[in-house]
């Protein structure tokens, strides 16, 4: 069955004093397959774009790269979008022979198009090699998938969730540490504990959808409508497979993606320039809705 989603996303720059915008780039456009499909899509700038160019990155995302008017003592950017999602069951597709029990060889072209997606992109860490092989099974075979199901599932059950505005990400070494973090930091967390398990793995950024507490009978982890991050794991025979350790989540039809990168920094939603003085700077304000359709 199909659910229907309607998604605002404004973000607010206030300035002390008219400042000199530069170029700003927005993750613009859901990412269509099989199971997302774009039925609509609006970007309004205020003050008015000299300027927008849609371009698609290195990753085939979607960018909107905009020239506000300037000088000005705010910009407020508002992407909005209608998108059907298709739910999907990852965990019933069948996978290769040779990739039901972990380790498992990608083939040699597989691997040519995931090398990215094969190499850590932090440096070797003892501690995220020790934890990663708490996975792996001693009294038997390890399922290649039933091991990411376990690791999603303790990243939830063991660490707190901390909403973080700021920009950056913690290193996987500083989220074992303090057994907390953002939705960035526990996919960044996983990616680089299954990259280094030799699976594929890539960073995807977007929106979540979680029902009010009273639609499914628990609390959520991630706030109503928000900016959200996860991860994707190749399997052979079963593709990109989502996997959300914030709320333990294995696809379905509350992720709805936008962005893809080999790491966090290459994902941002929106980023841009100005020219003034530090104190200029008076603050970002950003304001997620995601209406679910009845």
């Amino acid at each position: 069955m199909a659910i229907t989603f309607d998604i605002t996303h404004t973000t607010a720059y206030r300035y002390a004093k008219p400042v000199e915008l530069g170029e700003h780039r927005l993750m613009f456009r859901p990412r269509d397959s099989h199971d997302l499909r774009v039925l609509a899509t609006d970007l309004q700038v205020n003050p008015p774009a000299a300027n927008i160019r849609m371009i698609q990155d290195v990753y085939s995302n979607s960018v909107a790269l905009v020239q506000p008017h300037s000088p000005a003592a705010e910009l407020e950017l508002t992407c909005l979008f209608t998108v059907e999602v298709t739910h999907s069951q990852p965990l019933e597709l069948p996978l290769s022979p040779g990739a039901e029990s972990y380790p498992f060889e990608y083939t040699a072209e597989d691997r040519i198009a995931l090398q990215h997606y094969l190499a850590p992109y932090y440096d070797a860490d003892e501690t995220l090699m020790a934890w990663a092989r708490e996975f792996i099974r001693t009294d038997g075979p390890t399922g290649s998938r039933e091991l990411l199901v376990a690791m999603n599932q303790s990243i939830r059950d063991s660490m707190s969730y901390q909403p973080r505005d700021e920009e950056g990400v913690q290193t996987p070494r500083e989220t074992l540490a303090v057994h907390s973090g953002s939705c960035r930091d526990f996919a960044t967390l996983m990616i680089e504990a299954v990259r280094r398990l030799g699976y594929a793995a890539r960073f995807v950024s977007g929106y979540v959808y979680t029902p009010p507490a009273a639609d499914n009978g628990a609390p959520a982890t991630a706030s109503r409508g928000a900016t959200h991050a996860w991860l994707q794991v190749y399997l052979p025979g079963a593709g990109w497979i989502a996997f959300d350790p914030t709320n333990n989540l294995i696809g379905g039809t509350d992720l709805i993606r936008v962005g893809l990168a080999r790491h966090a920094g290459l994902a941002s939603p929106v980023s841009g320039t100005w020219t003034g003085a530090p104190s200029d700077y008076l603050g970002m304000k950003v304001d997620v809705q995601v209406n679910k359709r009845d």
